[in-house]
């Protein structure tokens, strides 16, 4: 445990895959935490941490009585509902209204107003937002997540998409952590992440082929690749019963990959953590089949 003083730091999304390893990363570092979210009852127990809730982003009363007393803001992004810009535009606000200092905002690698990934073009809106906003901010684009194939599995263990050739820097949940606990822990009245874009990637470029192959030598799974055409990809999602956002929210994930748009590798885990990226191959959670979002 270190012995410096850190300024409290509020935490979103603590529930799911992402918040929850910053928070314990923050813990293990000695910083005073909010736990902010809509289920209390849900999130960690950690030392030094508080929760604080129900808090939906949309709920700028809620969200206010959640931050008072943070320094810091860790803003992983909501899910997709048609109204995200919305929901973490009043999620600033309400930061700002009680005097949070900063915001770090999770966002995702190939976020632009044309992105093909339709969650993409969300995160460029909240990113453009935060420039405006008049608050000191960090964008953190996050790289397409290792386990995400291996979750899109069928219970053949088969991932099938519209993404013959593409490429994809796939990054783990540990390394976009990291850098985030990093960038977390440069404090002050000013830090040198002050209004930069960092994107965080994996070591290399792979295609969907290549990575599911490596997390079938992984797991010790029969893991395989197929490629879909965009019509069977529409036409065998629908017989699953997903809704039509859900089918192409999917499809464009695969997309963005076929047309290369997450296919850049950067130095940003290597330069902010001391440690090179981690590979498919070494990561260290794998999930279970058919347990991606938006599946049956």
């Amino acid at each position: 445990m270190s012995d410096t003083r850190y300024a409290t730091v509020a935490v979103t999304g603590v529930t799911g895959a992402l918040g929850s390893r910053i928070a314990v990363r923050l813990a293990g570092r000695g910083v005073p935490q909010l736990l902010v979210g809509r289920s209390p009852d849900r999130m960690p127990e950690l030392p030094g941490a508080r929760r604080r809730g129900p808090a939906a982003y949309g709920d700028a009363s809620a969200m206010r009585e959640a931050l008072e007393g943070a320094s810091t803001l860790i803003l992983v992004s909501g899910h997709r509902t048609g109204r995200r810009l919305e929901e973490h535009a009043t999620a600033v606000e309400a930061a700002i209204a009680v005097g949070v200092d900063r915001v770090l905002y999770v966002s995702l690698v190939g976020a632009s107003p044309t992105a093909t990934y339709l969650n993409a073009r969300d995160q460029w809106l909240t990113e453009r937002f935060l420039a405006g906003a008049g608050i000191r901010h960090t964008v953190l684009r996050a790289g397409f997540y290792t386990s995400t194939p291996a979750s899109l599995a069928d219970k053949e263990f088969v991932v099938s998409g519209p993404a013959p050739t593409g490429r994809a820097a796939f990054t783990t949940h540990e390394d976009i952590a990291d850098v985030i606990t990093a960038v977390t822990l440069d404090e002050g009245p000013r830090s040198e992440y002050d209004g930069a874009i960092l994107e965080i990637t994996g070591p290399e470029a792979l295609t969907l082929h290549e990575a599911v192959t490596r997390i079938a030598t992984a797991t010790g799974r029969p893991y395989r690749f197929e490629p879909e055409t965009l019509e069977d990809a529409f036409s065998r999602r629908w017989r699953q019963g997903m809704s039509g956002e859900q089918i192409e929210t999917w499809i464009s994930w695969y997309q963005a990959i076929e047309k290369g748009e997450i296919s850049s590798v950067t130095d940003v885990v290597p330069r902010l953590t001391g440690s090179p990226a981690t590979p498919v191959s070494d990561a260290v959670r794998w999930p279970s089949p058919n347990t991606a979002g938006g599946t049956p």
